[in-house]
């Protein structure tokens, strides 16, 4: 068993979903794998559980009843690893715009550098966005922009999705209390830690727009960031923050 568990979630991923897990389960440094699929029809989960038999104790699958949201796949991923014995807990897509490769290097960023959380960061060295219209590109950059204006964070993407943190910072986010259930879920996790004095760290790395199956991305899940943030904001003024005391 590995201290780290890689969760990915998935509705219709079946042309992405055995290679991802493969390429993940091919790394050198090793990494477990947790799938929450939200019911897809297109067999999915099916494709996972043959996987399961081919990789035992190393490939996980949490099954769910129609499309739930992202963030509340997460949550439910957070809190299955969270009662198992992982130390680093990733999210990462299904569909390749997270090179598995990278996963190595956010587990650096925690291990060796000292990171709470470690953002796979598209906008921390210029843009680094391939396959992306470029209005889409600009009103991702720009999300984050205002985001990182009204929050306060230094991080410069703060919706991204490719993310790795260590198992103290999810033990002391109350994740009941996570409004958010689409990409507004990233900035609201990011946010949180940030208040709560945990040390977010960038890895910058190279985003590229998925090849096979369809995006999941709209213009509605920029607005639910934009006007989200607003809210978030609004709520923490009226929140304390406090970290439990850790006894040496």
């Amino acid at each position: 068993m590995s201290d780290s568990i890689v969760i990915i979630p998935t509705y219709n991923e079946k042309e992405n979903i055995e290679n991802i897990i493969c390429t993940v389960l091919d790394l050198e440094r090793k990494f477990d794998i947790l799938v929450i699929d939200d019911g897809s029809p297109d067999g999915t989960a099916d494709i996972v559980k043959g996987l399961q038999a081919k990789y035992p104790g190393q490939v996980f699958l949490v099954e769910r009843q129609g499309k739930q949201g992202l963030g509340t796949a997460y949550i439910c991923g957070f809190k299955w690893a969270l009662e198992r014995s992982y130390d680093y807990i990733f999210e990462m897509d299904a569909d390749f715009s997270h090179n598995p490769q990278d996963l190595p290097r956010l587990y650096d960023s925690c291990v060796k550098e000292g990171a709470d959380v470690a953002v796979g960061s598209r906008y921390s060295n210029g843009v680094n966005v391939v396959n992306w219209p470029l209005g889409r590109v600009l009103m991702s950059y720009f999300a984050s922009v205002y985001v990182r204006i009204i929050t306060g964070m230094k991080v410069k993407d703060t919706t991204a999705g490719f993310v790795v943190y260590r198992r103290e910072v999810l033990e002391t986010i109350e994740l009941d209390n996570i409004h958010f259930k689409g990409y507004a879920f990233q900035i609201e996790m990011k946010f949180t830690a940030y208040k709560y004095g945990f040390r977010l760290k960038e890895v910058p790395i190279i985003f590229i727009n998925r090849v096979l199956g369809v995006s999941k991305m709209n213009s509605s899940i920029f607005g639910e960031a934009l006007f989200g943030v607003l809210q978030l904001k609004f709520r923490s003024l009226f929140r304390t923050y406090r970290r439990p005391s850790v006894s040496s």
